[in-house]
């Protein structure tokens, strides 16, 4: 605990840090129920999510064999480009998903086996599920990171800074209130040596 002056200018910086303090802890308490609250939506759509990849995948699985014949797919699909943008949530900045492409290549019909199409949408969506779940993740990420942060402000807060000046403020007030009365008793001792002389 830091030594404070016994004098009323520091009561009064006391009591004004005080009113500070006790007007930001609700908001940071409402920014950290917030905060929460967003965790909780995004984990049940990351479970959402990947329960649809583990559905895609599991419906894969009856035609993978397929793959073994020869239809060169790296060569009709190309590499994923997502476009995300940004988003705001209780103050912390957060990825957002806008769109996945991926640039299909012409191939001729006929001699292509013809699951081909099958297949490259299957690649498609679970990649673009796959992004979606990274992002997801991402975007918790960021939003425990501020939790954790928000947290250890209001414990200090709550438990340092507002109990800290509502005992200096005690502290202060009995020093200055004993300094009140040695004040009275002195001016009276005074005054009865001025009366007796």
């Amino acid at each position: 605990m830091a030594k404070i002056k016994h004098t009323k200018n520091e009561l009064k910086a006391q009591n004004e840090a005080l009113r500070r303090f006790e007007r930001f802890l609700p908001m940071l308490q409402l920014k950290k129920q917030q905060l929460q609250a967003e965790i909780q939506g995004i984990d049940s759509t990351i479970e959402e999510t990947a329960a649809a990849e583990k559905s895609k995948r599991a419906e894969l699985e009856r035609w993978v064999g397929l793959f073994a014949e020869p239809a060169e797919l790296d060569q009709i699909l190309g590499p994923a480009k997502a476009k995300t943008g940004e988003d705001n949530i209780a103050g912390v900045a957060i990825p957002v998903l806008e769109s996945v492409h991926m640039a299909r290549a012409d191939y001729d019909l006929f001699e292509t086996p013809s699951w081909v199409d099958d297949a490259l949408n299957m690649v498609q969506e679970l990649t673009e599920l796959r992004i979606a779940r990274e992002i997801l993740e991402e975007q918790r990420r960021r939003i425990v990171e501020e939790l954790r942060v928000t947290s250890q402000r209001v414990n200090l807060f709550e438990k340092v800074k507002i109990p800290e000046c509502r005992e200096n403020i005690r502290v202060i007030k009995i020093f200055l209130g004993d300094e009140q009365t040695a004040a009275v008793a002195r001016g009276k001792i005074a005054k009865k040596r001025s009366d007796s002389a």
